[in-house]
């Protein structure tokens, strides 16, 4: 049964999506102290002396509401576990030379003004023809769903099909043959596609690992 304030995570989401900088504060002030030890306990050793959790944790969740595909569904605890997990990938890409990229190519993106993914709302029938809003709603899906892939396929999708990478220097990047590059984004690709689905379909639980949803 939802209570009044996970009601308010959407009113407070859809205002800040409109660039309400006080709503944007006070969501973060809600749920950083959960995120922050949930994040901390996951974290290696070596993520921990790239720099101050706290600050770095505090950071990156304000750029994820701010810059990142908004999304929102009216239950703290997934509200609080999916932006953990994206936190905690952050952590990982900026070990991986990766954060200030992916930064980047979030404020390149910014999304459409009020746009938000709601994960406990039911889906529209398939039967009804795309429009333009409908095209730009299935992009920020994506843009979700990559945030939630392991490292591996996080890397190799966002050099693919943000940069334009070509498999041989995808293959050199990695350290791989261009066939096996061409390999791993294949295997990449159905994973998205499976957390797009779950993410759609409000199985929020399933586009996460078992201890991540815990």
């Amino acid at each position: 049964m939802k209570n009044d304030d996970d009601a308010s995570i959407s009113r407070r989401v859809a205002r800040v999506a409109r660039g309400d900088e006080a709503a944007l504060r006070q969501l973060a002030a809600d749920h950083l102290p959960w995120i922050e030890a949930h994040v901390r306990k996951r974290m290696s050793a070596v993520a921990r002396r790239d720099g101050d959790t706290q600050d770095f944790v505090q950071e990156t969740l304000l750029d994820v509401l701010r810059s990142g595909p908004h999304f929102a569904i009216d239950d703290a605890a997934a509200f609080r576990a999916l932006l953990a997990r994206i936190v905690e990938n952050n952590l990982i890409d900026r070990v991986r030379y990766l954060h200030r990229e992916q930064r980047d190519l979030r404020r390149q993106r910014p999304l459409p003004t009020d746009s938000v993914l709601q994960l406990d709302a039911p889906l529209r029938s398939v039967t009804q023809p795309p429009s333009a809003a409908d095209r730009n709603e299935r992009q920020e899906w994506l843009r979700l769903a990559v945030e939630l892939l392991d490292a591996e396929d996080r890397e190799i999708i966002r050099l693919r099909d943000w940069d334009g990478t070509s498999f041989a220097a995808l293959g050199e990047r990695l350290g791989v043959s261009e066939e096996a590059a061409r390999k791993r984004y294949a295997r990449a690709l159905p994973r998205l596609a499976e957390k797009v689905d779950l993410l759609r379909r409000g199985q929020w639980r399933g586009a996460l690992s078992a201890d991540d949803a815990g």
